[in-house]
């Protein structure tokens, strides 16, 4: 199942397309609390504390949307409030599990290097993830004339990347290889969310 052939659906439907952009919402601010969690206190870059504070602030924009598809829906992350609930909030944990089983297995990394190396590979692979889920859904906004736009986000996830891809090449010669092994850990996670989303619209 392709997410490009849910979202129709989705955004026909305000209530759906409120739950749809909390949802990524909760995605967002997630994202942006495991970064902060991973900074060290006296390390900490200028780029991560950027990276974090607009993480949060798309966060915020996709709320602010939700105004867009009609008054008073979605007030909270609380699960009636979202799309696939469980696997929702499962999806980025278990993302952050995985890589940190890799980097230990195949690194050898435990404590402040592991937290590090595990920001550097996830937020790489959420942002891949990004910059093809976040047009795709614009495409879709776009055919039907809605209110709603992500164009911003869009622009940030862009720059977010080339980033994330500085730094890696600071981390390890073989970043591209570790990198890749994320994104397909990533790419498995996605493709049972979306199955899940399905689900969900056939409940």
């Amino acid at each position: 199942m392709e997410l490009s052939t849910i979202l129709p659906t989705i955004i026909a439907d305000n209530e759906l397309h409120a739950r749809w952009l909390n949802t990524l919402s909760l995605m967002e601010n997630t994202g942006a609390r495991k970064i902060s969690a991973s900074e060290d206190p006296v390390t900490v870059t200028y780029i991560i504390l950027k990276h974090a504070a607009e993480e949060h602030r798309h966060a915020f924009y996709l709320k602010k949307q939700i105004e867009k598809t009609g008054e008073g829906l979605c007030p909270t992350y609380s699960g009636e409030y979202l799309l696939a609930p469980s696997y929702s909030k499962y999806y980025l944990n278990q993302l952050d599990v995985d890589v940190c089983r890799y980097l230990k297995k195949e690194l050898g990394l435990t404590g402040r290097a592991l937290r590090f190396a595990a920001y550097l590979l996830v937020t790489y692979a959420i942002e891949v993830r990004a910059d093809e889920l976040y047009p795709v859904y614009q495409d879709a906004l776009d055919a039907v004339g809605s209110k709603v736009n992500v164009k911003s986000i869009i622009l940030e996830e862009e720059g977010h990347l080339e980033e994330m891809i500085n730094q890696l090449k600071s981390f390890s010669p073989d970043w591209q290889y570790h990198a890749q092994k994320a994104v397909d850990i990533e790419t498995g996670l996605f493709n049972d969310w979306v199955l899940e989303l399905g689900n969900s619209l056939e409940n």
